[in-house]
């Protein structure tokens, strides 16, 4: 497994995990339900409402599916980092940047894709979800991004 392949394999797994804790503890303030009601909203996506009366299988369908989704967005991240950092020239806003651009995809092109029933907007929870993503997701991995890119230019020197 080469270096870049295994780094994007940790950092997707850290993130996911960053991701999805922070999506049970938020669910479960607000709603005082169980977190993993959200695994079950994940794999609706694909299994519809079914997956609401679903048990461990639709779980780990879910869980799956996150982290699936995680490694997506890590790898475009480390494909996108040389020419963002390029641009952008701080690694804290092009996580900032990117933890947006997640929430984008997700809930503008994504979801309305899938078999998740259409909800209107919430603000606030938008607003939120937006901070968990670029907290979780986006500037965690401008760091590790950073230190991966930099340690690769460090060998060649």
């Amino acid at each position: 497994m080469n270096d870049l392949f295994r780094k994007i394999l940790k950092a997707g797994l850290i993130v996911g995990t960053f991701d999805i804790l922070s999506a049970f503890i938020y669910y479960f303030i607000k709603t005082g339900d169980n977190p993993f009601n959200i695994l079950k909203y994940i794999a609706s996506a694909v299994m519809g409402a079914d997956a609401f009366n679903g048990d461990t299988l639709v779980y780990v369908s879910g869980l799956v599916l996150h982290y699936i989704i995680a490694l997506t967005f890590t790898a475009w991240f480390f494909w996108l980092y040389p020419s963002l950092i390029y641009l952008i020239k701080n690694k804290i806003v092009a996580g900032i940047i990117y933890g947006i651009f997640i929430w984008a995809i997700m809930n503008l092109l994504v979801v309305p894709l899938t078999k998740i029933s259409p909800r209107p907007l919430n603000t606030v929870n938008a607003i939120i979800n937006c901070i968990i993503l670029i907290v979780c997701i986006g500037i965690p991995l401008s760091f590790m991004a950073d230190k991966f890119y930099k340690g690769r230019q460090n060998k060649k020197q």
